[in-house]
C-alpha cells in the first residue's frame, strides 16, 4: 500500500546533493527557500522539506505527496542509499501517533553493512 508521504533520515548529506538526486528521480527541482531552520523546494510536483540536524547529525527529508516513484519510506531509503552511498534510516512502515513508544523506536538502517532493523531513540 502506498504511503501518503515519505520521510527518511540521512547522515552527512546536504540539501544540494539531495536536490541533484531528487532531480534525477522525480523531476526538476526548484530553488531552495529557507524558512527558519528548514529548507523547502519542489521536485516535479512534490513539495519537499529538508530539516538539517533534525535528530543529532541526522537530516530529515520529507516528501509531502504520494506521487513519488516510491511506495513507502523503505523504498525511498533504499533508492537514496543506492544513489548517494550514505547511511539512511527510515521507519519500517507507516507511522501512527497511536503507536507505543517501543514500536516508534523501531527503525530500518541501510548502510554499507546492509539493511537491518535497529532501535533508535530519537527523543
Amino acid at each position: 500500500m502506498r504511503q501518503p508521504d515519505i520521510e527518511i533520515y540521512l547522515k552527512d548529506a546536504d540539501h544540494k546533493a539531495i536536490a541533484a538526486w531528487l532531480g534525477q528521480a522525480i523531476g526538476a527541482v526548484s530553488e531552495w527557500r529557507q524558512q527558519g531552520q528548514t529548507y523547502k523546494c519542489r521536485a516535479g510536483e512534490v513539495p519537499v522539506t529538508w530539516l538539517p540536524k533534525a535528530v543529532g547529525k541526522w537530516h530529515s527529508l520529507y516528501l509531502e505527496s504520494d506521487a513519488t516513484p516510491w511506495a513507502d519510506d523503505l523504498a525511498c531509503a533504499r533508492a537514496a542509499f543506492a544513489a548517494l552511498n550514505m547511511e539512511v534510516r527510515c521507519a519500517p512502515g507507516g507511522w501512527d501517533e497511536e503507536e507505543s513508544v517501543e514500536t516508534a523506536d523501531r527503525w530500518i538502517r541501510i548502510s554499507s553493512d546492509g539493511e537491518e532493523e535497529i532501535i533508535w531513540r530519537t527523543d
